[in-house]
């Protein structure tokens, strides 16, 4: 009877450790386990980072650190690069399970790089990928000779926006992408009106970057490329001042030089980017040129215009003329304006 007694209190002994146990794992496993407020918080897993350094980032995350592990180790979770998110009171098990397998594209956004180098700055900031890396791919010899174009020629390749990636895409897989995506923006409406202006592509992007240059009102840029439209079609020099702006800076090794004004002494430049002193477009764009420059050109404002300078009374704006003489007249009304703002360079 004594015995009995004894087994029975083993057993439930047993029983209640058992239980303990069943629950402390059950808790471990199913029990909501985040530590904020949102709905939810991004996970970014480098493919430099291995397992410490995961448990390091989630930390501020999770309620109990050391339940996550458990379960993480239970599951043999090792980590993957990627972004991935994490939902508020989600548990460790179905933390584990987004982690292994729900990388999330992001959405990554670029405009107006005035070069590669630029660009794969601004994107490599977005990526899990070296800038390095990323110029490399985009400035590869063989790229360039394929598409027959030089480096700064090359991002006319690549349209402005915001496209959805995942954050632990390769370069070349950036790049490839990136391509796909101008195909698509080069659809049949806009090749039509490529054509109808007798230019191919490259020639789109740098008059296009000539009007972003000229103006940052979107809503006057298709009446500045139908200036220059115009121009082109009775064989014109196009005389953009952005363009002489841009040789200056090439020459002289400026980029970041900021000319507000452009002097006699400047047109006389030697630079096949000069306007003033060679005719028709420029080898290439000046600056990575965006969707509403791109469809000013091929949407060009139809108009018997030749000529404009910035306007005195309508900041960012510009005055149209049709005839040199009254050009002349609205260049000297915006000359007296500049020299009493006393804006000398």
């Amino acid at each position: 009877m004594y015995i009995k007694r004894i087994l029975l209190f083993i057993a439930i002994a047993l029983a209640l450790v058992l239980g303990y146990m069943s629950y402390t794992i059950y808790q471990a496993i199913f029990s909501p386990n985040t530590a904020f407020k949102a709905k939810s918080v991004s996970v970014y897993i480098s493919k430099h980072d291995n397992y410490d350094s995961l448990i390091q980032q989630l930390e501020p995350v999770l309620k109990d650190t050391e339940s996550f592990i458990s379960v993480a180790k239970r599951k043999e979770y090792q980590p993957q690069a990627g972004h991935y998110i994490i939902k508020k009171d989600m548990n460790n098990n179905e933390m584990v399970n987004v982690l292994r397998s729900q990388n999330t594209p992001i959405d990554i956004t670029f405009n107006n790089a005035e070069s590669l180098a630029e660009l794969s700055g601004i994107l490599a900031s977005q990526f899990d990928v070296d800038s390095i890396e990323l110029h490399k791919v985009l400035s590869a010899e063989s790229f360039l000779k394929q598409k027959q174009m030089t480096p700064q020629q090359s991002l006319s390749l690549y349209i402005p926006n915001t496209y959805e990636f995942y954050w632990n895409a390769k370069p070349k897989d950036i790049q490839n992408r990136l391509l796909e995506q101008s195909e698509k923006f080069w659809n049949a409406s806009r090749e039509d009106k490529r054509k109808a202006l007798n230019l191919n592509r490259l020639e789109v992007s740098v008059l296009a970057s000539i009007v972003q240059k000229e103006t940052l009102k979107v809503d006057e840029r298709p009446k500045v490329a139908g200036v220059y439209i115009n121009r082109l079609k009775r064989g014109m020099k196009l005389q953009a001042d952005p363009t002489v702006i841009y040789a200056l800076k090439q020459k002289y090794k400026t980029p970041d030089t900021i000319i507000r004004r452009v002097l006699t002494k400047d047109l006389k430049i030697d630079s096949p980017f000069n306007t003033y002193k060679y005719a028709g477009l420029p080898p290439a764009p000046l600056i990575m040129p965006d969707i509403s420059s791109i469809d000013a050109v091929l949407n060009y404002e139809q108009h018997k215009y030749l000529y404009f300078v910035a306007s005195t009374t309508n900041p960012g704006y510009h005055i149209f003329a049709k005839t040199l003489r009254e050009h002349n007249r609205n260049a000297r009304q915006y000359r007296r304006w500049i020299n009493q703002q006393q804006i000398y360079r």
